[in-house]
């Protein structure tokens, strides 16, 4: 390994994140955590005697996992938390610093998702049933808690296209012991009549509490709002987007058009764009309420709760120095 060449175990995690192997919200900051661990592991044997040399491997292995999915939040998140608790004066303190940090965070992922689900229980009654978009195990927690409340929850389940997440979402709902109604995106409107709550999840949070989740939420919420049905964003506080206090906005992935189109109808379609955004943003008005793992909140004052997490902005302490 050279001085800031990652780990073999990072570019694996950043492929794996890259093709959506590694998927969630907190499952990649987990990943993304563990890397690191073993990125300062590695690092300490190549560079024993040398801390700079250390600090620079470790931001380098940092970006290399950054720059994979530009719109998840959670990941650079994870990456703060681990490197801004590396300290010391030699390369050992260094190293059991980024390993205690990276096993300190995944206990704190596994805790606050819990403590989410149980939040978002609360909005659930008995009888409820619940649909969802895309594949979310913040929503997922929600509703598992409230079926271990003893609440009977059904749910319809959009199948959430290009790469139709709502299937996997659709078999861990039914291994709860959920029913379930599999649909199509475009047959959410006819349905929304027979629910009671819209649940997802979000990739990222604005300052403003614009939700930035799998493309369609927009769409779905306006139509919820309108049919006067409720809608929840369920969202550990590692989806809070930090560099939206200071007036950046949030990138939207566009992903390969081969997720839309395979190439044979491509031909045979004929010369056309295809585009394939993965996100949308839904603006704060449309969503009824922000559940994370510190409580519910209405989406205009997730602003307090940023602040009182971030300050006034994020640092990135991957950056070259």
């Amino acid at each position: 390994m050279t001085d800031t060449e990652p780990a073999a175990a990072v570019r694996e995690t950043a492929d794996s994140i890259a093709t959506m192997e590694v998927r969630g919200a907190a499952t990649i900051a987990s990943a993304a955590a563990e890397a690191l661990a073993e990125q300062a592991r590695e690092a300490a044997s190549a560079h024993a005697d040398d801390p700079p040399a250390f600090r620079a491997s470790m931001r380098a292995a940092s970006r290399t996992l950054r720059e994979t999915r530009p719109t998840a939040v959670s990941l650079p998140n994870a990456l703060r938390y681990v490197l801004q608790r590396m300290e010391g004066d030699s390369v050992e303190a260094l190293r059991r610093s980024v390993v205690d940090a990276s096993e300190a965070f995944v206990r704190q992922l596994d805790r606050a998702q819990e403590d989410l689900g149980r939040v978002g229980a609360n909005r659930l009654a008995d009888g409820d049933t619940v649909m969802t978009h895309c594949h979310s195990t913040d929503a997922l927690a929600c509703i598992e808690a409230a079926v271990e409340q003893g609440k009977s929850i059904s749910a319809v389940v959009k199948e959430t296209r290009p790469r139709q997440q709502g299937h996997l979402t659709a078999e861990q709902l039914r291994d709860a012991g959920v029913p379930v109604t599999l649909i199509v995106d475009s047959a959410a409107r006819r349905y929304l009549d027979e629910v009671d709550h819209v649940l997802v999840g979000a990739d990222s949070i604005a300052a403003d509490g614009g939700v930035i989740n799998k493309i369609g939420t927009s769409g779905l919420a306006v139509n919820a709002r309108e049919r006067g049905v409720p809608i929840m964003t369920a969202a550990q506080t590692i989806k809070l987007h930090p560099e939206t206090l200071t007036g950046h906005t949030v990138e939207i992935e566009m992903r390969s058009e081969s997720e839309v189109i395979d190439a044979d109808a491509r031909e045979a379609i004929g010369e056309v764009a295809v585009e394939n955004p993965a996100f949308d943003v839904t603006p704060p008005r449309y969503m009824d309420a922000i559940v994370t793992e510190q409580g519910q909140f209405p989406p205009e004052s997730i602003v307090t709760l940023m602040r009182e997490l971030f300050g006034e902005g994020a640092e990135k302490p991957w950056a070259e120095p």
